[in-house]
């Protein structure tokens, strides 16, 4: 099967100049921000911000959103898309969330980090941690397979009591019908 291809042009813009998308739903912390600044300063631009162009002209951001307010006075790359704001949302609603379905490959990673060198302590902490997940998921991984105990099924009723008293009349009641029960206090 063959797709559309829908960039219309590659134009260098301002940033200034470009829309903020209203319905942009994604939220950029402090330390996101920092990293990003940090690739930027020692890379730059290696990547087109994605728009699409409104009935008036303007450009509204697809993708992009934290790179644009990150840098509101340069001129930079951004992919003209040809789709209506009804594709355009489909876009901002599913890009990010189908580059989050990628696996990872932790010993390339792994590896790729052990490789890299960086002047900035916001990417360091950024690729740090995301080394530290790696680990942790391999971690988690091994111990899930050593795992393969069959736990049994139980079903459980948790009661709501109003004072450690009616706590212990249900104990006392539910132990003496047989049932085996456990206090619990949260």
């Amino acid at each position: 099967m063959i797709f559309k291809d829908r960039i219309k042009e590659l134009r260098r813009v301002k940033t200034a100049d470009l829309k903020p998308n209203e319905k942009n739903w994604r939220l950029h912390p402090e330390a996101q921000k920092n990293a990003l600044r940090g690739v930027l300063e020692e890379v730059g631009y290696a990547d087109a911000l994605l728009a699409r162009e409104d009935e008036n002209g303007n450009l509204i951001l697809l993708d992009g959103h934290l790179r644009a307010e990150i840098t509101p006075d340069q001129v930079v790359p951004v992919l003209v898309l040809d789709v209506s704001e009804e594709e355009g949302n489909l876009i901002l609603a599913t890009l990010d969330p189908l580059a989050a379905m990628a696996e990872n490959d932790n010993q390339k990673f792994e590896d790729l980090f052990q490789n890299l060198e960086t002047q900035s302590d916001a990417v360091r902490d950024l690729l740090q941690k995301e080394c530290s997940q790696q680990k942790n998921s391999v971690l988690g991984a091994g111990v899930l397979e050593k795992a393969e105990i069959l736990i049994p099924e139980i079903f459980q009723v948790v009661v709501e009591c109003e004072s450690e008293e009616h706590q212990a009349q249900v104990y006392t009641d539910l132990e003496s019908r047989g049932l085996k029960c456990r206090l619990l206090n949260m």
